[in-house]
């Protein structure tokens, strides 16, 4: 380059100079300057500082990071925008380390038109259910859904293939991740090519181009292995041929078995002693029949699919059915039924299958309480309208996540129980729901035996055999307010109503499968992630498959399915059919429709006694009559033996006797095993080892209800609004309010850490004995039992914190005040505390495994009464899907990622047009931006995709604009509208990136980006805000108007219009009132506030806050009866200005006032305004105005008034000191008189009130004082001592009689003749006065 040149680009930085060594007619000239001037300007700049840290996306500018597009934070290291990718191959990642709070990300893939992109999941790492990764198959989230992925993805066997590659087909793949504001993970990477063969053949193939330079490239397997992306291998060794089977490599090349052979290689034997999975390759017709929470029914051996979640409803079916023998999948057509669902239940009974509830994702996710009857003949639906019997609920819960099952009590009658759910006004239901088919009534009939939990999403099997459903899993409400998973198991006796506890699994889930094969629940996937910073990992989806024997109430592990791939998996079905389990369908972070066969070992096959007992897990088979036989479980005899420690977790009788730990209920309150001795002397042998022995617990039944509206159905229950928990009414269930906190105490012998656990069962915690209210109660208690020979010496809530140190559990200090330790006490082996006997009632320590005789319980109490409450929850907002839900059900609420944002304040506009700058359209990923022809920043925020803006297709019988505009938005119903933003007129669509030049249409720019000069009354880098003096909403091209503040306030809040008033004592958004409820009077629209200041007062304003900075002015007015002293003294400088005036229109626009002072930059002022100018007397009207302005905040301003008086009591006080007698007694005879001389002066003011107490402005100052004053002789002259504490002296903003007043004068010539010592450093005299007006005004 020319030396002008580069003179010309490094002189352009300076300005306009540039002209100079850039004229090339001028070079021989000015050489020499410019070769000068870039030397010097390279030899003293500083040089460039680096920057502490690597610069990730971007480049390091003077010591900082600037980041490219897209990229935010001090590396650059965080997504946050949009992004276009159009290279044939590439990554995308949301950055080096963990993701950022409330990150929003978009990447478009632009390939060529209908060309296959393939995303390959290398890394992926978010929180499950909360931060999730959206894959749609177009330009916009208005293109189909094909993926959603949340939580943990990495292989469950090594080398296997967690989640497919996932394909889009358009030419287009737009990916968005959204994260919430909780816990950030390590995110993701993400491999892309566009015409790749999927998965690189596996490594079992080539990839070959197609004929045609426009046909797709495919793989080519190599031997034994197919599938598109050769991942599926086949006739491993070659089926065993030619004993076992033979490969057929005609049709699906697969084993085909000889009769006595089985498996996918006819390696296992028919009947097998071992097990096995087969995926068979037999699909759906296609994706879109893949679905999840649907649910299915096998009758004569075909499985019946009903209803789901799908990511596209258009082209949904609503019923499918697959042969279970020859594998072909076909849909039902039906003419009319119900609209689509999920979370629903089926249940079939003879030709006929019954669905309930569910939500109806296609419209508005209503869930709702409709019965369907499908009937298999005539595959027709019918809706039923139960009839709700009397006298149970009126009403039938709407419920979703539930499940249903008919059943043939023993009376032959033949019912549809509904087990649990959720529903969005009684929020997790506890009961059992029953539909009589005969009779076509429905009740919600009482239960027996324990208390469960009901929940979302659990599984629950039917046994025939038995009459019992077993219920596993679910997400529920837990204790102190908290939802999760559960690995409870439940079995419900149909014919008495009875629930049983049993033995939990250990791995708590929901959305999963169980089905009874061979005497066993087999328990199979599901989501297995709880709140993130206790999952250890967990996923959300899993293949798990877990065994429970219901013989041995036991649970084992089982293998995972050993295939080709994994098949983790929540939301599928189950179902069993000649002796095999078939799984099919569900959500891996894409809908599945596969079919999962698992084939258990054979109890048949074993042909000795021994091995057939030995069978399992998996399989639990007994020796009959010579031959193994599977057991079930109505052979169960129902005789186990446990010990205590599986008995100690329940705390109510109910739950204690009905479940199969063999434990009894003592009547101390306890839950023991069966074989142990019950401790209680009304029972020395032997608890209650039958439910029907127990009394109601409506502390176990009000606990379970999660939410205010279920609680207040139950008249038992109380809702408490503070804590969101629902608690029982006192009653006779052994708790004994005392103070705040109920107490209980229970007679067994425990632990301190069992004793601890038997609280916290009680929904209490051991007592903290920290009243001496408690103590009182706890010893009389201990004494009666004493009296009945029932000598107990409990645990209570006291531990040792460290070597020095005992704290109650409720973390409250011990303070020996109620309580003490016992001589020697505490020891230094013991850390926990029990209390000895009532004669003694003190404290040992003991260790904390010890056993002590007995436990004190505490818990919140509540009053007998049941106010109406109203119900108070903490609600999110999901925009995208247009709904409200509770917090606690968030994730029930949106299992499969349907909400892409939530919000619980400062919800954004509910569409896109409601966004008015680009940066706020593009923030969300359903908008794009239209720039209008200005190229000012002014512009349209809609709805749109990368090619251009969309809008809604009108659907048939429905053309009311704004019934469409609040639904939630469906793929198939957005079209492109190219019209909304026509580019030959000059508009500018913009959808990854905003136009460079943003200026709210109220300037030009130059170099592109920068705003020339903001014009319409704005200001700010983009015009985005009003200049001040202005208030309105500029973006957008919006306008500013002035601040309407009837001259009291130059500015005013910017979008509002709020006045900042300068004056204090003016309120109001325009300025317009007094503050008269703070004493200040007048009217501001003709003139201003005054502060009424009363007389003989000292009054202090503090303008010290966040709030008072805007002020720069106060005014006062005073109306005294005779001569005026004032002074007036701040902080920093002030102009003041006083006048007066007898005019009732004074202080006002119009009002004639006399000016007598005016003052500058001042910080004090002292004046007298005597009767000699003034004629108070004959003018009762005579006001001062003074106005204090000018000041700068903060300030202390502090304004003194008092009246003149003349007061003849010298002699008096002298003659005083000759008296004999006490220095007590001349004071009581000082204050006598004084007090007579006040009520002389005070009887002038008839037009004053008393004074009364305006907060942080004037307050009595020894009204409320709290100052100590005591009386003592010195040493020597026996002189009287009044001494007030120093802190004593108030700091706040105060008034107090005045000097120069009457009563000031008096008391300060009685401090001055007094023999009367007063210990102050400082304006001692000011404080004696203080303490005289005191004792006066006592």
């Amino acid at each position: 380059m020319d030396p002008g040149g580069k003179c010309r680009r490094k002189l352009f930085l300076l300005g306009p100079r540039v002209a100079v060594c850039g004229d090339l007619r001028g070079v021989g000239r000015y050489l020499a300057v410019c070769v000068l001037f870039h030397c010097v300007l390279f030899t003293h700049a500083s040089p460039a500082k680096p920057c502490d840290k690597s610069c990730l996306s971007g480049k390091c500018v003077n010591g900082s990071c600037v980041c490219d597009r897209g990229w935010v934070g001090d590396q650059c290291q965080h997504c946050q925008g949009r992004f276009k990718l159009t290279e044939p191959s590439g990554y995308l990642t949301d950055g080096p380390i963990n993701y950022k709070y409330k990150t929003k990300c978009t990447w478009l893939i632009e390939g060529y038109p209908n060309a296959v992109l393939r995303l390959r999941f290398n890394h992926f790492a978010t929180e499950c259910s909360w931060d999730h990764m959206y894959v749609y198959d177009g330009d916009s989230i208005y293109a189909p859904l094909v993926a959603v992925f949340s939580g943990l993805i990495v292989p469950e066997i090594r080398g296997n293939e967690t989640v497919p590659e996932v394909e889009t087909t358009s030419g287009y793949a737009l990916l968005h991740f959204f994260s919430d504001a909780a816990y950030n993970l390590t995110g993701f990477e993400i491999f892309y090519s566009i015409n790749s063969c999927p998965n690189n053949c596996s490594g079992h193939g080539k990839c070959t181009p197609g004929n045609s330079a426009a046909s797709r490239v495919y793989c080519e397997c190599d031997k034994y292995w197919k599938g598109e992306a050769c991942d599926i291998p086949y006739c491993r060794n070659n089926c065993g041929s030619p004993d076992h089977g033979y490969c057929d490599l005609t049709g699906e090349k697969l084993c085909v078995c000889n009769d006595s052979w089985q498996g996918p290689d006819c390696s296992l034997t028919v009947p097998s002693t071992e097990s096995f999975w087969v995926l068979p390759s037999v699909k759906p017709f296609g994706t879109s029949l893949a679905r999840a929470s649907h649910k299915a029914v096998v009758q004569e051996k075909v499985m019946w699919v009903v209803g789901g979640y799908t990511f596209n409803y258009s082209s949904f079916q609503m019923i499918l059915n697959y042969n279970l023998e020859s594998g072909i999948w076909n849909t039902v057509p039906i003419n009319s039924g119900p609209v689509p669902r999920y979370g629903h239940s089926l249940a079939p009974h003879q030709d006929d299958i019954y669905m309930f509830g569910g939500k109806l994702e296609a419209g508005w996710g209503n869930v709702t309480d409709e019965l369907w009857v499908f009937n298999v003949p005539s595959r027709t639906w019918q809706k039923r309208n139960p009839v709700v019997a009397s006298p149970a609920t009126a009403q039938i819960y709407a419920v979703e996540g539930h499940s249903a099952h008919c059943v043939q009590l023993d009376g032959g009658e033949t019912v549809m129980l509904v087990i649990f759910g959720y529903s969005p006004i009684y929020s997790y239901i506890s009961n059992v729901q029953e539909y009589n088919l005969r009779s076509n009534t429905w009740l919600v009939p009482e239960t027996r035996g324990a208390i469960p939990q009901g929940g979302y999403g659990q599984s629950s099997t039917y046994d025939s055999a038995s009459g019992s459903i077993y219920v596993h899993g679910g997400y529920k409400a837990l204790p102190a307010n908290k939802y999760g998973l559960v690995d409870d198991l439940y079995r419900y006796d149909v014919n008495t109503r009875t629930w049983f506890i049993l033995r939990e699994s250990g791995f708590p889930r929901y959305l999963h499968s169980a089905v009874l094969l061979s005497g066993t629940l087999l328990v199979f996937g599901g989501n297995t992630h709880n709140d993130t910073s206790l999952s250890n990992g967990a996923k959300c989806f899993s293949s798990d498959f877990l065994a429970y024997d219901i013989a041995c109430d036991e649970w084992k592990v089982l293998p995972k399915p050993d295939l080709h791939r994994d098949v983790n998996r929540f939301g599928h079905s189950a179902v069993v059919s000649n002796g095999s389990m078939y799984v099919f369908g569900g959500f891996s972070g894409v809908l599945l429709n596969d079919v999962l066969v698992y084939r258990p070992p054979s109890c048949r096959a074993f042909l000795a006694q021994e091995g057939c007992e030995k069978a399992g897990p998996g399989v639990r088979c007994i020796w009959s009559r010579g031959r193994c036989v599977p057991w079930e479980p109505s052979m169960a005899n129902g005789s186990l033996i446990t010990v205590d420690e599986w008995c100690y977790r329940f705390s109510d009788c109910a739950s204690c006797t009905a479940n199969t730990n063999g434990c009894q209920w003592c009547d101390d309150k306890k839950c023991i095993a069966a074989s142990s001795n019950c401790t209680s002397v009304s029972r020395p042998t032997g608890g209650s080892r039958n439910f029907t022995e127990c009394p109601v617990r409506n502390e176990q039944v009000c606990s379970k209800l999660a939410n205010c509206k279920s609680c207040s159905l139950n008249l038992n229950c109380q809702w408490d609004q503070n804590h969101s928990q629902c608690h029982a009414l006192p009653g006779n269930e052994g708790w004994t309010q005392v103070g705040e906190a109920c107490l209980r105490i229970n007679s067994s012998r425990e632990s301190y850490d069992n004793a601890q656990h038997y609280c916290k069962n009680l929904n209490g915690n051991i007592a903290s004995l920290s009243t001496s209210k408690q103590v009182d109660f706890v010893l009389e208690e201990l004494k009666k039992l004493q009296e009945q020979d029932k000598r107990l010496s409990p645990w209570v809530g006291l531990r040792k914190i460290n070597v020095s140190y005992w704290g109650w559990e409720d973390m409250s200090p011990f303070t020996n005040s109620s309580l003490r330790w016992l001589p020697g006490e505490p020891s230094d082996s013991g850390f926990c505390a029990y209390l000895e006997e009532p004669q003694v009632s003190g404290l040992r320590a003991n260790p904390c495994t010890s056993t002590a005789h007995g436990l004190i319980c505490e818990k919140k109490c509540f009053a007998a009464t049941r106010p109406i409450l109203l119900p108070v929850t903490s609600c999110m907002w999901c925009g995208s899907a247009q709904r409200c839900v509770d917090s606690t059900a968030y994730v029930i609420s949106f299992p499969y990622g349907q909400c892409l944002e939530w919000q619980t304040a400062d919800c954004v506009a509910q569409n896109c047009s409601g966004l008015r700058t680009c940066s706020q359209c593009l923030e969300q990923p359903e908008c794009g931006w239209c720039g209008d022809p200005s190229s000012t920043g002014k512009g349209l925020c809609m709805e749109g995709s990368y090619r251009g803006p969309m809008k809604r297709l009108a659907k048939q019988g429905q053309q009311n604009q704004q019934i469409q505009q609040n639904q939630p938005h469906q793929p198939h119903d957005m079209i492109l509208d190219a019209g909304s933003c026509p580019k030959d007129k000059g508009y500018e669509w913009a959808f990854i990136h905003c136009p460079a030049c943003q200026c709210n249409g109220h300037s030009t720019c130059v170099n592109g980006s920068v705003c020339e000069q903001c014009r319409n009354l704005t200001t700010g880098p983009h015009c985005e805000t009003c200049m001040p003096g202005f208030h309105g909403d500029p973006t957008n091209g919006g306008k500013c108007q002035a601040c309407k503040c009837n001259g009291h306030a130059s500015v005013c809040q910017v979008l509002t219009g709020k006045c900042f008033c300068t004056t204090k004592g003016i309120k109001g958004d325009q300025c317009q009132l007094c503050d008269s409820e703070n004493r200040y009077l007048g009217n501001p629209l003709r003139g201003t506030c005054y502060y009424n200041l009363l007389i003989d007062y000292q009054f202090t304003f503090s303008l010290i806050q966040e709030d008072d900075n805007h002020y720069t002015a106060i005014n006062f007015m005073a109306s005294p009866e005779q001569n005026l002293d004032m002074s007036i003294n701040a902080s920093n400088n002030f102009n003041l200005n006083i006048t007066w005036s007898v005019g009732s229109t004074a202080g006002t626009i119009s009002g004639e006032e006399v000016p007598i002072v005016s003052k500058t930059n001042i910080k004090e002022y002292r004046d007298s305004f005597s009767c000699e100018k003034f004629t108070f007397r004959s003018n009762p009207n005579i006001t001062f105005y003074v106005y204090v302005s000018n000041f700068s905040w903060p300030i202390k301003i502090q304004v003194r008034t008092a009246n003149s008086c003349c007061l003849l009591l010298f002699p008096f006080l002298t003659s005083l000191r000759f008296f004999g007698g006490s220095c007590f007694l001349s004071l009581l005879l000082v204050a006598a008189v004084v007090w007579k001389i006040k009520q002389t002066c005070w009887a002038s003011r008839r037009r004053e009130v008393s004074p009364f107490n305006l907060p942080g402005r004037h307050v009595k100052q020894f009204s409320e004082n709290t100052s100590s004053v005591s009386f003592d002789e010195r040493a020597s002259g026996r002189a009287a001592v009044i001494s007030i504490s120093s802190e004593s002296i108030p700091h706040s903003p105060v008034s107090y009689p005045e000097a120069g007043s009457c009563i000031w004068r008096t008391c300060s010539l009685m401090a001055r003749r007094l023999p009367i010592y007063f210990p102050f450093g400082f304006d001692a005299d000011n404080r004696r006065i203080r303490v005289l007006y005191a004792l006066i005004d006592i």
